[in-house]
């Protein structure tokens, strides 16, 4: 891709509106809009950051045998109505009226839906267990929107929901999802914490929050530096010591960017839903629900990842790795000995690799690959160029590294490789 023939814009003043670090990059590295208050416009770098997130969720969640499915976001009111969720959910469900007066809801999450197509389509318990999932835009109508993707009244959602024949099929379900999101946050480079947590509106028995460690989040979370414990604020209330091992508690604040629940018969019971045991008996299913932050990731991954000239994108999520800039020059022969080599680099990388052929200074393109976070730098100017060489910039770690050009392509592939092999050992040594 090169950047002349890309819609997007970079600005280096600060938005008056931003209140925290992702908002403001964000909008300043164009790759949100805002529209209205907690509504956004995803522009070209935005929506492939969102899509490099979706592909890494739906590999994980298919190797653990989850079933993409699509439910409308428009539900009827009737649903609601019978697990008594219409009046107690408050006023941040979204709810309007069609034109012959039926009420309907823009769904926050999908417990009923979901429920009622699972009463329809899973009759046998030997069609159990099962787990459906989708990525699909949420609404939420909150009192006031703020802090740009991290909340919105509108955002995309990865939820899931697990359907089992008893209280043990449906833990192992619980823990099957568990570890699905460890492997989607490793994958996606981020550092988290699952915590205990309160189940709120959704319900069930019990319920973990998976949390991106920050230092502007807006939760705290309270953990045993001893041991794995560790919970939000609200239900660790006053405790001090570590109720597993007595150890003496810490607090750090965090993002909540993924919520697990056990539901147990919370939606199944007032929904009669259910199927015919070996015995030929009604029973009811035991359900989860699973839901991961797709748009807010964006937001975290920032909030955890970046310095004073911009967003440092981990791998997985950067809209493009590299970033190649010709910086060209006077000599219009080592010129056409950038071009070439940008277009080799591309022809090797193809969807990985953005190359930067605006008519700018090489300030200019320095800085605005810096703002927009692209994990390599592949910097070709003519001193260099006249040794045929080229230098490589690490925008996470600051290293530089001057390569021959023969190597060039070599050394990314490898790069590359390495970073993806490093992933893949830390989920297996986990």
């Amino acid at each position: 891709m090169r950047t002349t023939r890309l819609p997007y814009v970079t600005f280096h003043e600060e938005p008056a509106e931003a209140e925290v670090v992702s908002h403001r990059l964000l909008l300043r590295g164009g790759y949100v809009k805002k529209v209205a208050g907690g509504l956004y416009d995803f522009l070209p770098l935005g929506t492939r950051v969102l899509r490099k997130i979706e592909a890494v969720i739906r590999r994980e969640m298919d190797s653990a045998g989850a079933f993409e499915i699509l439910m409308p976001a428009l539900q009827p009111a009737e649903l609601w109505q019978v697990t008594d969720r219409w009046d107690k959910y408050g006023k941040e469900l979204f709810r309007l009226q069609d034109r012959h007066d039926r009420s309907f809801a823009l769904g926050p999450t999908h417990e009923e839906v979901v429920t009622d197509l699972a009463k329809g389509l899973i009759r046998s318990y030997r069609q159990l267990p099962v787990t459906f999932y989708q990525i699909q835009t949420k609404f939420r109508d909150e009192m006031r929107p703020r802090f740009g993707l991290m909340r919105g009244r509108e955002f995309v959602m990865k939820d899931a929901y697990s359907f089992a024949r008893s209280t043990s099929e449906g833990a192992e379900c619980y823990r099957a999802m568990q570890d699905a999101y460890f492997r989607i946050f490793s994958r996606l480079g981020l550092s988290i914490r699952m915590v205990e947590a309160d189940t709120g509106m959704i319900g069930g028995s019990s319920s973990h929050e998976f949390m991106v460690l920050a230092p502007s989040g807006e939760d705290t979370v309270v953990f045993c530096p001893s041991c794995s414990w560790a919970s939000n604020v609200e239900l660790a209330g006053d405790a001090t010591h570590c109720p597993s091992c007595q150890a003496l508690l810490e607090r750090t604040t965090a993002i909540e960017v993924g919520h697990v629940f056990d539901l147990g018969q919370r939606y199944s019971l007032p929904m009669e839903a259910g199927f015919l045991d070996p015995d030929g008996r009604e029973s009811l299913y035991h359900m989860g629900c699973y839901g991961i932050g797709v748009s807010r990731l964006l937001a975290a991954a920032i909030e955890q990842s970046h310095d004073e000239n911009g967003i440092i994108w981990p791998l997985a999520m950067a809209p493009w790795s590299l970033c190649v800039l010709p910086l060209g020059g006077k000599d219009p022969d080592l010129s056409a000995k950038a071009d070439r080599l940008a277009e080799l680099i591309e022809d090797r990388f193809s969807e990985e690799t953005l190359i930067d052929d605006r008519e700018a200074r090489p300030g200019v393109k320095f800085a605005d690959a810096d703002l927009c976070g692209f994990p390599l730098q592949v910097i070709l100017g003519e001193r260099n160029l006249r040794e045929d060489k080229a230098e490589v910039k690490n925008r996470k770690t600051g290293e530089r590294h001057l390569l021959s050009v023969s190597h060039l392509t070599e050394w990314i592939g490898d790069f590359l490789g390495r970073s993806s092999a490093l992933v893949d050992t830390m989920i297996l040594d986990r």
